[in-house]
């Protein structure tokens, strides 16, 4: 059987204005996420996994660091015709940024002709999950459709959350996409449940290249996706749907199969890493089988010092990267990166601190996330007085303390 070809194309142009202030100076797809990854590698190793290796990632806003971690990262063999390419807005057609993620790809069509692949994988950048891409295209090429589009099943009495996909009775043609319903309609197989879309797509190329050039010609379009390109389709009877119930991915087990996070709040980015933490963690990413891959700075092991009364250096329930020194501090259900370093008698609980962050003496940190190079100094206290803390850094509606990145802490 021919294997079909295939062109990659993630979306990576997001402001993430919702996760302030982790992307004051940084793209919402390279947040760093889990201590030594950012948010993009999760969908690049999928495609790699899935050996789907011509990917193009259009950037946009602040994308400096993603496209610095991109070039030194993910480098594939040219000489087999394989590539991860960033591609900023060249503004091909005006000085205009893109107007929406089906803008992006119509002042991007150049990059389809150079390949004119038979089929288009058009994956979003900044969500966390495993998937095994090859399976979803399977689907698309044996019914011949337009485009599928990837579906998580969640309660419907959520759906008024998401874009809500709604099926024929034999549940895998689409006969609409709403946005946000009040008044969804359960699944055929499943009365209680809905369609929420996962921003994740397979088009056959010649559909995909006809209807973004009919929707940059409607001046009342939004230029989207899911709000206008995927509606098309459904109206013209050339849309599926893909359950991702169905993904099997290697190595995957009964607990962590299925699992996706949209981490587009401040909340669920935390919560995504607290599930990293447990014992058995609904993600996990010790399935060897099927990797995240990501880029390692040449960095020594971790290590934990002293061992002496109550200064004892160590951690539980946590993961630690290369680089941390934990000296004489204490780090419970936390994620530590890179450099981190903790002194004597310092407290870290429930929280995310990112690259080259410095806990002093005595401090206690609980229920935040600290972005990289900011020095915790002696005895300071984060996440015990809310209210205090709401006066100086960003709380989310959780309770989470965030502290920028390169901000200056006082007692």
């Amino acid at each position: 059987m021919t294997t079909p070809s295939v062109l990659a194309i993630v979306l990576a142009g997001g402001e993430g204005k919702r996760l302030m202030p982790l992307t004051a100076d940084r793209a919402k797809p390279a947040v760093p996420f889990g201590g030594i990854y950012r948010l993009i590698d999760f969908v690049l190793s999928n495609l790699a996994n899935g050996h789907y290796l011509k990917i193009v990632v259009l950037t946009q806003y602040k994308n400096h660091s993603l496209d610095r971690h991109i070039s030194r990262t993910w480098r594939l063999s040219a000489m087999l015709g394989n590539y991860v390419t960033p591609v900023p807005a060249q503004q091909r057609l005006g000085p205009r940024w893109f107007a929406g993620s089906a803008d992006a790809l119509f002042q991007n069509l150049n990059l389809i002709y150079d390949e004119m692949p038979e089929h288009a994988i058009v994956f979003g950048a900044d969500h966390i999950y495993r998937m095994d891409p090859r399976q979803m295209v399977q689907q698309h090429v044996d019914s011949g459709t337009d485009v599928t589009v990837a579906a998580i099943r969640q309660p419907l009495s959520l759906a008024d959350q998401f874009g809500v996909i709604e099926t024929d009775p034999a549940g895998r043609k689409i006969v609409a996409f709403r946005e946000k319903p009040k008044d969804a309609v359960g699944l055929p197989d499943a009365p209680d449940q809905v369609y929420a879309s996962m921003g994740n797509y397979v088009f056959r190329t010649q559909a995909l290249i006809d209807a973004v050039r009919e929707d940059a010609l409607d001046p009342v379009s939004k230029h989207d996706l899911g709000g206008n390109i995927i509606p098309m389709m459904v109206k013209s009877g050339g849309a599926e749907v893909y359950d991702f119930a169905n993904n099997v991915v290697p190595g995957s087990t009964d607990r962590d199969r299925g699992y996706w996070r949209d981490v587009g709040t401040l909340d669920a980015y935390y919560e995504a890493h607290m599930d990293l933490i447990s014992a058995h963690p609904v993600f996990n990413l010790y399935n060897a089988r099927w990797p995240i891959h990501t880029g390692h700075d040449p960095l020594p092991p971790a290590k934990f010092v002293h061992n002496d009364g109550d200064r004892v250096g160590r951690a539980v329930d946590s993961l630690v990267s290369p680089g941390v020194i934990i000296s004489g501090g204490m780090a419970c259900r936390s994620i530590l990166s890179p450099r981190v370093m903790m002194h004597s008698h310092s407290q870290v609980e429930d929280s995310v601190l990112m690259d080259s962050v410095r806990v002093g003496r005595g401090a206690m940190i609980r229920r935040a996330i600290i972005d990289k190079n900011v020095v915790i100094p002696d005895g300071a206290r984060i996440g015990f007085d809310l209210e205090a803390d709401r006066s100086r850094y960003a709380v989310t509606r959780g309770g989470v303390v965030v502290i920028g990145k390169n901000e200056i802490i006082d007692r």
